[in-house]
């Protein structure tokens, strides 16, 4: 009997204990659940601890400022009625302890008191503001930075298809955005809302009247600017996005296909699309700059409302106490004012922002790393790259785009692999490449199956020549030796790379050699030479494996027959280099010992 007492205690603690961890497991998983869905929940943990900092520092700016505002007090007094000096015990008493002998040197000494505090106050506060400030665009440089990262580092699927122009405005200006237009703004909520909670017990604990009269006239104000413009400005700041990100994409097509387009006579439609978007962004702007004028003429119509009551309900009361009455509601409001004003127009530019909240949030910035890969770890490629009953689907496809491919490319060997248009010729291309993960299969070099772990490895030791070879707006220098800072250059493996490319007689025609500009994605360069820069490039880096993928389908017979010359050549000059070509024309095979064919699956 005992034990089975002390079994079913042991139960009922085990069964306490299991409810306490699920509890606690359901409260964590909705504490994170709503940090995820709050603006603060996007804010990465790193910056969290400094957060509380700044925040510390907006509310000691805000009580900096109520003192401050206190210190008017005492020449208000002596503004308002001299006799305050001796008939108010605090300042009656710093009159006598300090040994004043007249009232002109004592409000002198008062009035000089007070600029010296004031200018402190003021040195403070712009060095507590300078901390957040700082907190502010490290954020933002982190964020920016962080986002542009995750675009790369979510690989090519998710950049074909996404919109060059949309996750460049994200990178570029929704960071930046999100933390002038909707951070900066709920720090200024924070700060302007502690100051008049401030302002307003003490103004009530030294006039219960004009506290309340503050509190009826600057409160319904508010809430009715609050009720009218809270939608509107929502919707104000989504489709002022969705316009820009069209704009965006507009004028980016509109540059990139300027040869279709000028030839189709495209360039109208492009322009009334850019209109259409630009006329958005202009009826948006124009009725936000007008919401953005509501703050002032509520707070003033309030304090029209306020003065009149005032002077009102002033009526028999005696000429002293009205007037200190009337200066204290003056001061307040001299200062509650520009408050309600900041606050209110914080809140709509916090509104109208906040579809920023969302764009940052998708990318999960906080799990991401901080920096990517940089290892220049090669592998070190011996033998043969075996491909193994390959097979790949995308996320999209209710078939396989490549079904249980298989075969062997030795090390040296020149290969060409043909294929009908649409057989996954560029896909078997990026799954050699690491750009995409098999869905069935494997890819093995040297007996080294190719994973996300050696992905960087296998990428730093191979080659890659394009249809349409990535150039940036630079000097043919910059873009052979692409990534390479230019002091780091090794300007004698450039000059080698420049020869085995055939690139030479080119780059001397050049008004300033391999350090002219070749424009934007190489627009003064033809396609022969892009193709050889390409070339030289993959040369520069020593690559044990050369990819061409389609790299002369482009180009002319008499430039093709050069390409292929020129790669016939490298591979006579280094009998260990493997080369592995893509094309649909036979033609462009005609170098390689051997082909292989991509069939389509049906």
């Amino acid at each position: 009997m005992v034990r089975k007492d002390r079994g079913n205690s042991k139960n009922c603690l085990t069964a306490g204990s299991i409810r306490g961890k699920l509890f606690a497991i359901f409260a964590k998983k909705l504490y994170i659940s709503r940090m995820k869905h709050s603006v603060l929940g996007i804010i990465p943990r790193r910056f969290r601890a400094r957060g509380y900092a700044v925040t510390f520092t907006i509310l000691l700016r805000a009580l900096l400022n109520f003192v401050g505002l206190a210190a008017l007090l005492p020449i208000l007094y002596l503004i308002l009625d001299s006799e305050k000096i001796h008939s108010n015990s605090t300042l009656s008493a710093i009159y006598d302890r300090l040994g004043f002998t007249d009232d002109t040197s004592f409000v002198a000494a008062v009035s000089a008191a007070m600029v010296a505090f004031i200018i402190i106050k003021c040195a403070v506060n712009l060095g507590l503001y300078r901390f957040e400030r700082d907190y502010i665009y490290s954020l933002y440089r982190y964020l920016s930075r962080n986002l542009y990262i995750d675009y790369f580092n979510r690989g090519l699927s998710f950049i074909k298809g996404s919109n060059s122009a949309v996750l460049s405005r994200n990178v570029n200006v929704v960071c930046y955005t999100f933390v002038a237009g909707v951070l900066r703004p709920m720090a200024t909520i924070l700060s302007e809302a502690m100051l008049f909670v401030l302002l307003f017990v003490a103004i009530f604990i030294y006039s219960p009247l004009a506290a309340i009269l503050t509190a009826v006239i600057f409160i319904p104000s508010a809430w009715l600017y609050f009720s009218l413009i809270r939608k509107r400005v929502n919707r104000y700041g989504t489709i002022e996005n969705e316009a820009q990100r069209a704009k965006y994409r507009n004028v980016t097509e509109t540059y990139r296909g300027y040869a279709d387009i000028e030839i189709n006579n495209a360039f109208p439609k492009m322009l009334r699309s850019f209109d259409n978007s630009i006329d958005t962004i202009i009826d948006v702007g124009k009725k936000n700059a007008t919401v953005s004028t509501f703050p002032q003429t509520f707070t003033e119509i309030g304090l029209a409302v306020g003065m009149a009551l005032l002077v009102t309900l002033s009526v028999g009361l005696h000429s002293n106490d009205m007037k200190i009455l009337f200066g204290i509601f003056a001061v307040a409001a001299l200062r509650l004012l520009p408050s309600i004003r900041n606050i209110m127009g914080a809140w709509t530019s916090l509104r109208y922002n906040r579809y920023t909240t969302d764009i940052i949030r998708d990318a999960d910035i906080d799990m991401m790393a901080d920096i990517t890969d940089v290892s220049s770890e090669r592998f070190e490629f011996r033998n043969e790259i075996r491909v193994e009953n390959l097979s790949f689907r995308f996320a999209d496809s209710d078939r396989d785009t490549l079904h249980d491919v298989s075969f062997t490319i030795r090390r040296g060997e020149k290969v060409g692999i043909k294929g009908r248009s649409g057989a996954g010729k560029t896909t078997l291309f990026n799954l050699m490449l690491g750009f995409y993960s098999p869905t069935g299969g494997a890819i093995y070099i040297d007996g080294e199956k190719l994973s996300e772990s050696n992905r960087r490895k296998w990428q730093n030791t191979i080659g890659y020549v394009s249809q349409s070879v990535f150039l940036t707006d630079s000097t043919v220098l910059a873009n052979i030796a692409l990534g390479c800072d230019e002091e780091s250059v090794d300007m004698e493996r450039v000059e080698r790379a420049v020869d085995m490319a055939n690139l030479r007689e080119f780059i001397d025609s050049l008004p300033n050699g391999i350090h002219s500009r070749i424009g934007e994605c190489g627009a003064l360069l033809s396609g022969g030479q892009r193709q050889r820069i390409g070339i030289a490039r993959a040369l520069y880096k020593r690559a044990d494996v050369l990819f061409f993928d389609e790299a002369t389908s482009s180009l002319d017979n008499e430039t093709e027959h050069g390409i292929n010359a020129s790669i016939e050549a490298l591979s006579k000059a280094d009998k260990e280099l493997t080369i592995i070509i893509i094309a649909h024309r036979e033609s462009s095979l005609e170098c390689c010992d051997r082909t292989i064919t991509v069939k389509q699956e049906r």
